[in-house]
């Protein structure tokens, strides 16, 4: 069974964003939003066994303005960074694909 999304409040700044090292995903997301808990095994699939990357789940909505940075307008948005620089971006995924070539992008 896949969890539930448990998308955490923001707590990272932009310019914390564009500072971290290597392979990171943000999804952005709600925990309430049916569509983002219905791309969970999608999601959980394609990155769930991704070593060396981070995934950090931001609990998004108007006015919170990490997501606003990135101009996310729907959910479940995932942005796909490499030291700290977006390289690709996944919006309301329902199959691994794009996922997966996201992820080669930003290897």
């Amino acid at each position: 069974m896949t969890p539930l999304p448990d998308y955490q409040d923001e707590t990272l700044t932009r310019p914390e964003v564009d500072a971290l090292p290597g392979a990171t995903v943000l999804e952005f997301g709600a925990s309430w939003c049916g569509y983002c808990i219905g791309a969970q095994p999608v999601i959980h699939e394609a990155l769930g066994n991704t070593t060396g990357l981070r995934h950090l789940k931001i609990a998004d909505g108007p006015g919170r303005p990490l997501g606003r940075s990135y101009r996310v307008k729907l959910w479940p948005t995932l942005v796909f960074l490499r030291d700290g620089q977006e390289v690709a971006r996944v919006v309301r995924p329902s199959t691994t694909a794009p996922l997966i070539e996201a992820l080669a992008a930003g290897r």
